[in-house]
């Protein structure tokens, strides 16, 4: 692809994608272009060859537009990535990805569905309190239960609304409205008290993002 290509590409793409989401266009066999977002960077560069495990690697070899979430494991960085390869003819002539840093939101339920009792309850969003791993299973507490979720917190983190729940340690994801009190715990992480007097660490991996979500 020649830069009147990747350009004309460009331009159709920033008409349907939010303003927040990097974009990355690739050939068969390294990235051409790349525009970060503040949201997320990737730090790709052009020339840079194509990771396996990849948004736009996966697209590549099955020859189809994919959607995935994306482990830090490959670049540093968890994403969704959504990927869709450019092919001529028969012939595979590169992939345009668009990268976000959570799945968007694609149903419009606003609860989950927990299992308690060997029962399923629908959970509304302003319920729960706070979301727990423990033991390979995920505990969404809120006031009038304690039920389990057949996803991982990560899988959890990607659709669950950002203006009420907030990662606080690779264990916790809170909902910032149950918050009591916030103390801190050392130099640079904290103890959330939540309304139910449950203790919640906030570690030092996500205490920076915390506190600027949080404003203070």
């Amino acid at each position: 692809m020649d830069h009147h290509t990747v350009s004309s590409i460009m331009e159709v793409i920033q008409e349907f994608v939010p303003k927040d989401t990097s974009i990355a266009i690739a050939n068969d066999k390294q990235y051409i272009y790349y525009q970060p977002s503040k949201q997320i960077d990737l730090k790709i560069k052009p020339g840079d060859q194509i990771r396996e495990g990849t948004a736009t690697f996966k697209a590549l070899k099955v020859k189809q537009k994919i959607s995935d979430y994306i482990d830090k494991n490959i670049l540093g960085i968890s994403y969704f990535g959504m990927s869709v390869p450019i092919v001529e003819g028969n012939q595979l002539k590169g992939c345009v990805t668009a990268i976000l840093p959570r799945k968007p939101i694609t149903f419009p339920t606003s609860f989950l569905t927990v299992k308690s009792n060997d029962r399923w309850l629908p959970l509304p969003f302003n319920q729960i309190m706070f979301l727990e791993a423990q033991s390979r299973k995920t505990n969404v507490h809120s006031s009038s239960l304690v039920g389990t979720h057949k996803f991982n917190l990560t899988e959890l983190e990607f659709f669950l609304p950002t203006d009420l729940f907030i990662r606080c340690h690779r264990s916790y994801i809170i909902n910032i409205n149950f918050i009591a009190e916030i103390h801190p715990d050392s130099h640079s992480t904290f103890l959330l008290i939540m309304k139910d007097g449950a203790k919640i660490p906030v570690s030092q991996t996500y205490a920076s993002q915390f506190r600027k979500i949080l404003c203070f």
